[in-house]
């Protein structure tokens, strides 16, 4: 059975919308789950709004999602954010999550710069960062975060780019390859 979220909401062009494919967000949803048994259970989705609808209930209870796209506004968890102005995150947010999982919707040196700096606001100390990009960036992004690429690729089907997932901690689930994408990647 297909993911609900793919279902019901469409990518929408103007906010560089890409939707994981419904293995990619099951073995995120796994991951954000064994987080939450270990202790994780406050996870912030910084532009990944189709985790967020695809977590189960109970790693959603206490999550957020962290979007521009208003047409998530009527969830509990839903924060209006604009990748440009982290500073407006508020001081409510501060150091506040134990997990954050970010996609930006952009893959430039500008753009993971502000998310640097949402991620930095937001996580406590110790809190676990997955972050989804290209594998030029892992230069970049192991410098702003202090982050690995990790063995499992995401399947992105309407990206013409390949991404690969990056963390700070070591994940089994993240060692092994994603069977969707092809051996020569």
């Amino acid at each position: 059975m297909e993911n609900r979220f793919l279902l019901r909401y469409p990518e929408k062009e103007q906010f560089n919308q890409y939707w994981y494919s419904d293995r990619t967000l099951k073995a995120l949803v796994d991951e954000a789950d064994e987080l939450f048994s270990q202790g994780f259970t406050r996870i912030a989705c910084l532009s990944t709004p189709s985790l967020y609808f695809s977590m189960t209930e109970k790693s959603r209870e206490n999550s957020y999602l962290f979007d521009i796209d208003r047409a998530f506004q009527r969830d509990k968890g839903f924060v209006y954010y604009d990748f440009n102005f982290p500073e407006n995150l508020g001081p409510a947010l501060e150091k506040t999550f134990d997990a954050i999982v970010v996609d930006p919707p952009f893959i430039t040196r500008d753009v993971w710069e502000k998310y640097a700096r949402a991620v930095k606001f937001l996580l406590k100390d110790g809190g676990r960062i997955i972050v989804s990009s290209i594998d030029e960036n892992a230069q970049m992004l192991n410098e702003l975060l202090n982050i690995e690429k990790q063995v499992f690729q995401p399947s992105i089907p309407h990206l013409v780019y390949q991404y690969s997932f990056f963390t700070n901690y070591n994940s089994p689930r993240f060692q092994e390859k994603n069977p969707e994408i092809p051996d020569d990647y």
